[in-house]
């Protein structure tokens, strides 16, 4: 019931010096609870006055979130259906994507292929000459096989102790001779370092100390080769570090004469 007259009518007792709580007590008690109660009412109704329309704002408010709530879960439920649709298409989409990349690699792969295959055609036609040429050579290799084995087994067996002047004379002068009195075909060019070594072991055979001078690798050859024990004649005491350096992971034993 209190309103705003009320509160007007009163408030010039408040600016009283002596409406106080203290000058109350001294005259009674109950007139002290009296200023102090009206005090307080109207200090109420100033608080309720704005607090009010507050609190019918807040149920005005909370009734439009309840509507916006109620719309936003409807919202949210289109929203999902409309996603698991999304879904669907999008997991439709990708599969189709998919299939595409494979086709187009598998096409980029036959193209490829295609292309790799009409180079090697190119190529092959492009080689006929050479492997008909090849294989011609090829078959005179093997009619000169046996003589170029004979020279070689010589060479092995027979040249160990001469120089090369006198290796040269076996194999040039005399064994070539008679297989060409005997109609044995043979190489006119024949290497018996190529035929009876490869490149890495000469290269090796380097590296521990072997001199890489014809007659030296004839040497090397003749001693890993041969079946017989060789015999070097070694002045310069090339051939004896070369063997010993060649067998020191064999235990070699060393006499000295």
């Amino acid at each position: 019931t209190i309103n705003d007259e009320t509160v007007e009518l009163v408030q010039p007792y408040f600016e009283m010096e002596d409406y106080t709580l203290q000058h109350g007590k001294k005259v009674c008690g109950n007139v002290a609870g009296l200023l102090s109660w009206t005090q307080a009412m109207v200090v109420f109704y100033g608080v309720n006055r704005e607090v009010l329309p507050l609190k019918a704002n807040l149920a005005k408010q909370e009734g439009r979130l309840k509507i916006a709530n109620a719309e936003k879960d409807k919202a949210q439920a289109e929203l999902d259906e409309k996603q698991a649709e999304l879904d669907k298409v999008q997991a439709k989409f990708d599969a189709a994507m998919k299939e595409k990349m494979d086709l187009e690699n598998d096409a980029e792969m036959c193209k490829r292929k295609m292309q790799a295959a009409s180079a090697l055609i190119d190529g092959l036609s492009g080689e006929k000459v050479r492997w008909t040429q090849q294989s011609k050579e090829f078959k005179s290799q093997i009619k000169r096989l046996v003589g170029d084995i004979l020279l070689c087994t010589g060479f092995l067996s027979y040249c160990g102790p001469f120089n090369q002047d006198f290796r040269n004379l076996l194999i040039k002068d005399l064994w070539e001779t008679e297989l060409r009195a005997h109609k044995i075909p043979f190489s006119d060019d024949l290497n018996l370092i190529s035929m009876l070594v490869d490149q890495p072991t000469i290269s090796e055979w380097n590296l521990q100390g072997l001199p890489g001078d014809q007659l030296s690798i004839q040497n090397g050859i003749i001693v890993t080769k041969a079946s017989r024990y060789p015999l070097l004649v070694d002045p310069q005491t090339q051939g004896k570090a070369w063997v010993i350096n060649k067998e020191q992971d064999n235990e070699l034993q060393v006499n000295s004469v």
